[in-house]
């Protein structure tokens, strides 16, 4: 019997950004349905990942396939949510209409949107729950409920694959657990696949099915007892790292540093200079007194 194609897969494949080499010679491969968290130190690659999976950064080498094709750009089957989301909350234009422009191509003249446009944005406003919320202009709406509409504008066209870089970047705890909450349940109801960075992986632990973490050219995909280990996470850094359970919780530390609140605090691969100041500690639902010591490199 024919299996389906793989939602994401990476053959060999080597990408470089303004001569640098961000990853080298990897391979794995994403099932359909999956939520993988996509974590890593600053400067590993997570937002260029997303950006050629879209086409958008040729690879140096190998070969990247979304559900069994070649990366183009342009693929329906993909939903983007990127990272540089600051300009949106001083807009005055309504939810309802800042979706609908994705839907009609970022066209003006809403008023004329067709019954289809109509019927497809008032779908994924139902999806995410916020066929109320879209009715107030995005200045007046919180970080959290803004994410609530870029949601929404990732699942026009009913994508397969959603790629969300940082969604929680500047959110409140309380608001990061609502969004993770959403796309998992989303996720759930569509059968879709999801790759969700993030610099942190607390919000995300109840959540996701596996992590891959990325960093020093290479990257580990399993689950977060395979992944965040001192071993791996160590290849991973370049440097050691320390993994600390304690009353339940991860804590990645490099000697009496924890590692991502010191990483984050600095600009990403792409130059974009957020801070992600915070608590960036690594939460557990249980605790493990021992590590499993696998390697999963990939």
């Amino acid at each position: 019997m024919n299996r389906s194609p793989h939602a994401l897969e990476l053959e060999r494949v080597t990408l470089e950004l303004a001569g640098r080499t961000i990853l080298r010679d990897v391979s794995f491969s994403i099932e359909p349905g999956e939520f993988v968290g996509v974590l890593g130190p600053n400067g590993a690659g997570k937002t260029t990942l997303m950006r050629a999976i879209l086409g958008l950064v040729p690879t140096a080498g190998g070969s990247l396939r979304v559900g069994g094709t070649p990366v183009a750009r342009g693929n329906a089957s993909i939903g983007y949510m990127p990272q540089i989301r600051s300009a949106l909350s001083g807009r005055r234009v309504r939810g309802y209409d800042f979706v609908a422009m994705a839907a009609d191509g970022h066209r003006w003249g809403l008023p004329h949107a067709s019954a289809a446009t109509r019927h497809e944005v008032d779908r994924v406003l139902e999806l995410v729950g916020a066929a109320q919320l879209a009715r107030r202009p995005l200045s007046e709406l919180s970080g959290g409920e803004r994410q609530r509409l870029l949601l929404a504008q990732c699942l026009l066209g009913g994508p397969k694959l959603l790629l969300l870089d940082e969604p929680l970047i500047s959110l409140d705890p309380n608001h990061q657990r609502g969004v993770v909450e959403l796309v998992r349940r989303v996720q759930r109801e569509l059968g879709i696949t999801v790759l969700f960075s993030a610099h942190e992986l607390n919000p995300l632990l109840n959540a996701l099915d596996r992590v891959l973490y990325l960093g020093n050219g290479v990257a580990a995909l399993g689950t977060v007892d395979e992944v965040i280990t001192k071993p791996v996470l160590s290849r991973l850094y370049g440097s050691p790292i320390d993994v600390m359970r304690v009353n339940g919780r991860i804590f990645v530390m490099s000697g009496d540093v924890e590692v991502e609140k010191h990483d984050h605090e600095h600009e990403d691969e792409d130059g974009n200079g957020h801070s992600h100041g915070g608590g960036h500690h690594h939460g557990h639902g249980h605790a493990h007194p021992h590590d499993s010591g696998h390697s999963h490199d990939v």
